[in-house]
Order: structure tokens, then sequence, then C-alpha cells
């Protein structure tokens, strides 16, 4: 790291710690030996989204939690859930260092989480997310969530 005082291209960390989801290091130069701080955080790769339209946009965490809310609303289901459901989603995608995902893979990711954790939050996203034109679709969902109730009693 350049020393932002002499310039001189190298410098000792002294202090390393964790600071909202970034690194915040006490550095000091080895030539003047004056003391700075740099912040240091983990660059995900760009996440572009195929929408089904087949245009593409840039991976929107806002927007997908946005959405996840308004399937949450006065349910039972915290924040932590929320950013745990798209915190899941970015680092899928990093792993498999993919840059590009269709819409409906997303959305069929988010349905697998809140299936395990809400199934009215459930219902709700899948609602948009499939956009049902009629009550069969919501019959449809509702008769899989049963379904799948029912195996894990037995």
């Amino acid at each position: 790291m350049k020393c932002p005082y002499c310039s001189f291209p190298d410098s000792k960390v002294i202090d390393s710690r964790p600071k909202d989801e970034k690194i915040k290091r006490r550095r000091e130069c080895i030539n003047c030996g004056a003391r700075f701080t740099t912040f240091e955080e983990v660059e995900k790769p760009l996440l572009m989204v195929e929408k089904r339209s087949g245009s593409y946009e840039e991976f929107d965490r806002n927007k997908l939690i946005t959405g996840i809310f308004n399937a949450i609303k006065k349910r039972p289901v915290s924040m932590k859930q929320v950013e745990n459901i798209a915190d899941n989603i970015e680092n899928h995608y990093a792993n498999a260092l993919r840059t590009v995902a269709k819409s409906k893979e997303i959305g069929e990711l988010v349905l697998d989480q809140l299936r395990e954790i809400d199934p009215i939050a459930y219902i709700r996203f899948a609602s948009v997310y499939e956009d049902f034109s009629d009550i069969a679709g919501f019959m449809d969902v509702i008769g899989e969530i049963e379904r799948n109730r029912n195996k894990g009693e037995k």
C-alpha cells in the first residue's frame, strides 16, 4: 500500500480488525513512519440477470430484498432471514463463478428458501414470481405445500 504522505510504495500492517463487512487496517509507512488507515472489502464479480423478455440488467440486491419483503409482510420472518436469502443467492453464483443468471433461476432459489421459512410467504412470492392468472395456480402451490407437509409427518 502506497503511503499517502511520502508515496513510498510499501507499508506494514500494525492492526487489523473487521468492521461492517470490511477489514480495517492500521498501517505504518516503512520509509517515513507515518500511520494511516485503510479499508479492505471482498470484490464480488458482476452478476447480470437475464430477464424473461431476453434483456439483461445488473443484479440488484436491494430489488431482490424488496421483492422478498413484499412476500413476508406481517409474517414471522426476520430481517436476518431475508438478508440470509439474498446472501445465499449472491454466494451461489459467486461460488459457481457465474456472471449471468436467469431471473427464473433466482426466483426458484428464493422459493426454495422461503418454502423452508414460511409457507404463506412462499405462496405470496410464488404468486408474483409465477405470475398466476387464475385460482388454479394458487391451488397448485397450496397442494404442493400440503403434499410436502404430509411427507414430513410420515
